[in-house]
């Protein structure tokens, strides 16, 4: 029997998801269903996108959702096991690619980008992002793009949406 999938979200699926599709005040379920796969052990993200999303200015939805009703089980620590090393490989692959311009490497090295996909490298988890594939650019280094290159699947939102079974249904006054 095939074990379950396990998910590992991107900060800017969060984020996309309070700025445009499921805003805390129009789509709550959105933020159920996170808090519920993960209690069924399939949804998760690192600590690294924890601090990103806590960056926020303490009064946003997403900061105070963040700090209020996400347990710290959801976010794992990078520290763990091979996951430093799987980043070093990582980080030694953008460093030494030519295509990507410094700005972008130093871009990515600050963020949690890597340590997300080398967290799901190590532990056969897919990563899910709303970035795009951008093979030819040298400005951004997209998730996608360090996904394709070390193995480790990606998704976006809607698909991992569509694998949960999530179905969010209209419910109006007094129904």
């Amino acid at each position: 029997m095939n074990k379950p999938a396990v998910y590992l979200l991107d900060s800017d699926v969060f984020i996309t998801a309070k700025n445009a599709y499921y805003a805390f005040d129009i789509c709550p379920g959105f933020w159920d269903s996170l808090l519920h796969h993960h209690r069924e052990n399939t949804v998760f993200s690192i600590d690294r996108v924890r601090s990103e999303l806590l960056a926020g200015r303490a009064t946003e939805d997403l900061v105070q959702w963040a700090r209020q009703r996400v347990p710290h089980s959801f976010f794992f620590p990078v520290e763990d096991g091979d996951v430093p090393d799987r980043y070093a490989e990582i980080m030694l692959w953008v460093q030494q690619h030519p295509r990507y311009y410094d700005e972008a490497k130093a871009r990515f090295a600050a963020g949690a980008d890597g340590w997300l996909v080398a967290y799901a490298r190590v532990h056969g988890f897919v990563v899910v992002t709303n970035e795009k594939p951008e093979p030819d650019s040298r400005r951004t280094i997209k998730i996608p793009d360090i996904c394709q290159q070390f193995n480790v699947e990606y998704i976006n939102t809607f698909d991992l949406l569509r694998r949960m079974g999530v179905r969010l249904h209209f419910r109006g006054p007094g129904l």
